[in-house]
């Protein structure tokens, strides 16, 4: 098949299989059948609140500090895998890449994945990274009106050889970082959505020159799980980082629905080279990180307790930024889409509406299936699967919404110090940003990502120019199959 398969994983379950990095939630929490006999939920509504102070030299980012610039295209390409269609499943900023779009105000370049690979050798070669040109963004209503971006190194399959077997709906992350040690190098982090058994590793380095990437790598985050750790990267702060992460100055994590990664997004500080001279570690070390942030894991407990404030099952975050501001504002965001549904089910999107739920009827009795904004369980005339759904089964909502949140670094700290739970930080600000989005316009694969309301994966991964106070955030199917890029300026 040209864009996905389905794969038959026994009788009555059937997970899709296509080229979205951040893309079906196929499975339960693992916990579901160990905490089967466990029937009383308690859900804890946190408020947003920040502790401690922000930073030596500024006050924090709020929501009114973005500023919506607008969006552009991403470059066409030719047959999958060489094509941005179905990918976007990560992103970085290149401060140094296309040195002559300083004139327009918008400099530096990006680098982008294309479409994912695909399982049991249908593309193997998939999530190949082009670097492309960063046009002027536009506010425009017609994405056919929007600025291009160009081709600055075609499509090259970096990890050829790597991550081999991890193709079953993949999950990247990509940082450009220069340091003293190491030079210029773009950092990955490479996993799958059903993490495979034995444990593979999940991170790498190569050279920004793709048509010569020296790979390095692969490695582990620590003993953390996989389902927490390859999602998504990004730089800490230099000074940060040499105050509180001992000089760690990658942060990296994911977030995986139903909790499997913990109820929050989580986020580590890691650092791949072993000395001064930025010698990389050998390949399947386990390099040493600092916990940021973690919250409890639906493995452990299916009670929504230590979890994001107003925590759902089918919430989605996708990339994040360490924020630092020419202004002297700072914040650690992440984006995707939170789930704010009256009603969220396991199951399937309701021919009959969103408004109702169509659960997976193999795993009632097993676990809450389905729940209600507050936690609390559905009644018991929404535990039924419904006739005449689709096989895209996974965590539905009534309702998303795309979102930033916005949390202290100050919490962070607190946590790398061992003064407070690392489930203890909650974002002080959120902003929404659906206003902005197209909303898959041409109807591309609306019977798997959903519309309206209920759409899920509207958002992919983050990328930032700490320099020129620059915000970039992928929008996932937006341009037929292929995503945009939107733009804003942080004040």
């Amino acid at each position: 098949m040209d864009r996905r398969n389905l794969v038959r994983l026994a009788p009555g379950a059937v997970l899709l299989i296509f080229s979205l990095g951040c893309a079906l939630s196929g499975e339960p929490s693992p916990a579901a059948p160990a905490l089967a006999a466990v029937t009383a939920t308690s859900h804890t509504y946190l408020p947003f609140v920040s502790q401690g102070t922000p930073s030596p030299t500024g006050g924090l980012l709020q929501a009114v500090d973005f500023e919506y610039l607008g969006a552009f295209r991403l470059p066409e390409g030719g047959e999958r895998p060489l094509t941005f269609a179905y990918g976007g499943n990560a992103m970085t900023f290149n401060p140094a890449g296309d040195p002559d779009g300083a004139v327009d105000g918008f400099p530096g370049s990006l680098f982008i994945t294309g479409h994912d690979r695909l399982p049991y050798g249908e593309l193997t070669d998939g999530s190949q990274v082009a670097e492309v040109s960063i046009p002027v963004p536009a506010a425009l209503q017609t994405i056919g009106s929007l600025n291009r971006a160009a081709f600055l190194q075609d499509f090259a399959d970096v990890s050829a050889g790597h991550f081999t077997g991890l193709d079953e709906i993949p999950r990247l992350g990509l940082l450009y970082l220069n340091t003293p040690a190491t030079g210029p190098l773009l950092h990955l982090a490479w996993g799958q959505h059903l993490q495979p058994d034995p444990p593979a590793a999940s991170h790498a380095w190569f050279s920004p020159n793709l048509a010569v990437p020296n790979f390095q790598g692969e490695w582990f985050i620590g003993d953390q799980g996989l389902d927490s750790v390859n999602g998504y990267l990004f730089e800490i702060p230099t000074w940060w980082a040499d105050a509180y992460a001992s000089g760690r100055y990658i942060g990296t994590g994911r977030y995986r629905d139903g909790g499997w990664s913990g109820m929050g997004p989580a986020l580590f500080a890691y650092r791949p080279w072993i000395d001064e001279d930025g010698t990389p570690a050998a390949p399947g070390a386990r390099l040493p990180e600092i916990v940021l942030l973690l919250y409890e894991s639906s493995a452990i407990s299916e009670n929504f307790e230590h979890a994001l404030a107003n925590y759902q099952h089918p919430d989605e975050w996708e990339g994040g930024a360490w924020v630092t501001t020419n202004s002297s504002k700072t914040a650690v965001i992440f984006a995707g889409n939170k789930s704010l549904g009256d009603k969220y089910w396991y199951g399937y999107i309701n021919p009959a509406g969103p408004q109702y739920p169509c659960v997976d009827d193999d795993f009632v009795g097993q676990f809450p299936v389905c729940r209600l904004a507050d936690g609390s369980d559905c009644p018991a005339e929404d535990l039924v699967e419904c006739s005449g759904h689709n096989d895209y089964r996974g965590w539905w909502s009534t309702r998303w919404d795309a979102q930033i949140i916005l949390y202290n670094p100050a919490d962070l700290q607190r946590v790398a110090a061992g003064e407070i739970a690392s489930w203890e930080p909650q974002p002080y600000a959120s902003l929404t940003i659906d206003e902005h989005l197209f909303f898959n316009p041409t109807g591309i694969e609306a019977d798997m990502i959903g519309s309206g309301e209920q759409r899920r994966f509207l958002i992919g991964d983050v990328a930032y120019d700490r320099a020129h106070d620059l915000l970039y955030i992928l929008e996932l199917f937006a341009d037929e199959a292929a995503p945009i890029v939107h733009a804003w300026k942080l004040h």
